[in-house]
Order: C-alpha cells, then structure tokens, then sequence
C-alpha cells in the first residue's frame, strides 16, 4: 500500500475528479465549489495547492452553492487543510471532524442465514424501495430498534432524485449493493469508482441497515461485499465513518484509520 501521503493525495484527487461528469467548478477563493443538479449535489473543497482557507472563502462559497439552488456543503481532510475547520466555524457553519478510513487487509465476512445480497441494476423496479432503507436508517442512526418503517416517498423531488441514481448506476458512476430477506430489502450500501490519472479509486458511501435488524451483521457483511467488489478493479478503496463506533465496525473488515474528515454544514436550528 503507498504512504500516507501518497494515499492522501489520492483521495484529494478523487474528490477533485468527482464532480467533473457533472458539474462545473467554481473558485471562491482557496475553494473550489462544484456547480450542479441539485438532486446530486457536491460539497465544496480546498483546491490541492490553492493555500489556506479563510473565513471569506467559506462565505462565498456557502453564497454560490446558495444562489445555485444547492445545499451548504464543505468538506477536507483535516490533516491537509488543519485551518479549515476555524474558518468554517468562523463562517458561521458548524463542524464535524469524521474518521477517514482506508480498505488495508479486507475480511470476507458472510451474511446472516436467510439474507441474500444482489447487485442493483439500473432498470431495477425496486430502487425506491432500496432508497426507503437508507432514508429510515440514517434517520434513526442510533435510535430505538422498532422504529416504524415509512412507505415509500412518492414525492416528485424523490422521483427526481430515484432517477439520477438510476443514470449513476446505469454509467458506473454508482454501484449498488442490496441485502433482502423475506423478499423485503433491509440493508442498502454503494461504492462509487472514479478514474483517477488512471487508476481507479472508490468510495464506499450509505451502508445502512433498517433499524429493527441492527445488531445482526448486516452492516459489517455489507461493507466487506462492497469492498470486495470495488477491489476487483479499484486500487484504492475508502470511507468516512459516521463516528468512531461506526469506524470500529469497519476496521472489523480490514480497514484502517487514515486520516479525519472535516465536514462543515449549516448552523442547527
């Protein structure tokens, strides 16, 4: 596996290859702000190279991503812009600083009995159905194990949003991994591969698993599938973890602590 550096600058080189299919990227300062559908939006970034981050640039960043319809978002890794999380703060945002991690030596873990694991395909009928695991579960990140499940949103901005994940999956840009048992989807997770300088690197993003079924593995099991599948062609794989308890069950399937994410959002009401 390359240094620490040099998996650093990889990744920073993913974040900035990322947006490019699209949107287009705008500076605001020592930032660089990609501009696009809001349906898939992209955080705003430092630029390799692009200096410090001041108090200004997160200012007129959160101004573009304002005017172009796109929610607040700003992003780093801390240890390569350690400023940006004062200026961010001082811009008005709150801050989180998240665990980086990187796939070192992956585990094969295996499902629970019962549960089956399917690639999803783009004309899949069920995707709304998948999106519905992921919306219920990050609403209840580490809430009670009976939490009532919500129907299917049938809203025009969720059908817009369906769509566009339909055309990631379709072009690659997106791959998507479902667990079913008793036909009813209970756990949901995606890699997302970006060619970069030609090698492939891929970020493992929305494992999530209803929260009645916590505790099981679903988790853990779906994230050494999708790790598995991304390394057939990746040379890098990654993730930020929600917290370090989230951090802990990923390092149970072979990876390990990197780095810290900065992730900067709209002060709380």
């Amino acid at each position: 596996m390359p240094t620490r550096p040099g998996l650093l600058d990889c990744i920073e080189r993913y974040f900035a290859a990322a947006p490019l299919p699209d949107a287009r990227i705008e500076a605001a300062g020592a930032l660089d702000v990609p501009i696009g559908d809001p349906t898939w939006p992209h955080p705003a970034r430092p630029r390799p190279g692009g200096g410090s981050v001041r108090a200004e640039d997160v200012r007129a960043a959160v101004q573009l991503q304002a005017v172009s319809g796109l929610p607040v978002g700003l992003e780093w890794i801390c240890e390569r812009s350690p400023e940006a999380a004062g200026a961010a703060r001082a811009a008005g945002l709150t801050v989180d600083e998240l665990p980086l991690l990187v796939a070192d030596h992956p585990v094969e873990l295996l499902l629970p009995a019962g549960v089956r694991l399917y690639l999803v395909g783009a004309d899949d009928p069920d995707l709304a159905r998948y999106e519905r695991v992921a919306t219920v579960a990050f609403a209840h990140p580490g809430g009670s194990l009976d939490v009532v499940e919500a129907p299917v949103d049938t809203s025009p901005e969720t059908a817009v949003r369906t769509a566009a994940l339909r055309e990631r999956i379709a072009t690659g840009r997106t791959v998507m991994m479902v667990a079913v048992e008793d036909d009813e989807p209970v756990a949901v997770g995606s890699h997302q591969p970006v060619d970069v300088d030609g090698t492939e690197v891929s970020e493992i993003v929305g494992v999530a698993t209803l929260p009645r079924l916590r505790t099981r593995g679903l988790g853990a099991g779906l994230a050494s599938a999708l790790t598995a599948h991304a390394r057939e062609t990746a040379d890098l794989v990654f993730l930020t973890a929600g917290d370090d308890d989230v951090a802990r069950i990923y390092e149970r399937v072979g990876f390990a602590r990197l780095a810290t994410t900065g992730v900067g959002g709209p002060p709380a009401e």
